[in-house]
């Protein structure tokens, strides 16, 4: 029988805040996700955009390490090089780079980030890099850069600049994504790489719809959300994290079967349900990610 895959740390809820606003990145390390993402890209006014770099690097410097993150503007802009330069510093996780397009793009980046770690003495290919997909292109190239580089732990759909780039309307049902979605889903498993991270939920009043989005990507196989808003977070974790019900069967199931192995038997009924090697996987899985999240 094979192991059931590892999980790493649980990464449920990734939440953003503006690199150019002091209260916001100050705040949002307490705010109970997973993974902070400070940002360089979207929320920052282009007049901003150049001198919002240095406080976001002192912020990295200072708050958290390992779990840390920078989304930097992407390779068509001004400023990608100089993002890169300015936030690779100790205590950083990782890079998020947004609208991706094909591998070499992403090769360009671990080369880059490569350079600028040996010069801060950093670890070399510590740092993560995390692939926003975001484009048609960058969809149809999903499995080229999800296995371009082993700086690429897994990868992230962003729904927004999808849609623009497709024509595509962004309903409650999010039905026009459902391809997408599927496709990162198995690039990163072709690549065996982690789970990825779905799109923000942009409706922020709207609590069931993130809610009902949350449950509709994790049956799908992300293992997490991006999060616009504090109270956003909350909901994510608790759609990523096993019940207390689903806990209690996975190890029911675990402990049967072993009992099971021990006589012989590799396929069981357990509560009326059948049982066997992949269902038994499954329910490790689940015990690793909440032993992962009580340990986070």
């Amino acid at each position: 029988m094979a192991p059931a895959p590892d999980l790493m740390p649980a990464y449920r809820s990734w939440l953003f805040a503006p690199g150019n606003h002091s209260r916001r990145v100050e705040k949002v390390f307490t705010l109970g996700a997973d993974a902070v993402i400070l940002d360089l890209e979207d929320s920052v006014p282009i007049a901003e955009k150049t001198r919002t770099r240095a406080a976001v690097a002192a912020a990295v410097a200072t708050q958290h390490p390992g779990r840390t993150y920078v989304r930097i503007n992407d390779f068509s802009t001004d400023w990608c090089a100089g993002d890169l330069a300015a936030t690779i510093v100790p205590g950083l996780a990782g890079i998020v780079l947004p609208k991706v397009e094909d591998r070499a793009q992403a090769i360009a980046a671990d080369w880059l980030m490569k350079h600028l770690e040996r010069l801060q003495g950093l670890p070399l290919g510590g740092i993560e890099l995390v692939p926003i997909i975001e484009t048609g292109r960058g969809v149809a190239a999903a499995r080229d850069i999800a296995a371009s580089t082993t700086r690429v732990n897994r990868l992230c759909f962003g729904a927004g600049d999808y849609a623009k780039d497709m024509g595509m309307r962004w309903t409650r049902d999010e039905a026009a994504f459902q391809a997408a979605r599927a496709e990162i889903v198995l690039a990163s498993r072709l690549a065996r790489i982690e789970p990825p991270i779905d799109t923000v939920w942009i409706e922020i009043p709207d609590m069931d719809g993130l809610t009902a989005s949350a449950v509709r990507v994790r049956d799908m196989g992300f293992q997490g959300k991006l999060c616009i808003h504090p109270n956003q977070v909350a909901a994510v974790n608790t759609v990523f994290t096993p019940t207390d019900e689903e806990i209690a069967f996975a190890e029911k199931i675990v402990t049967a079967f072993a009992e099971a192995e021990t006589s012989g038997a590799a396929a069981i009924q357990l509560d009326g349900r059948m049982i066997d090697y992949p269902i038994v996987d499954s329910a490790k899985r689940t015990l690793a990610l909440i032993a992962a999240i009580r340990g986070g």
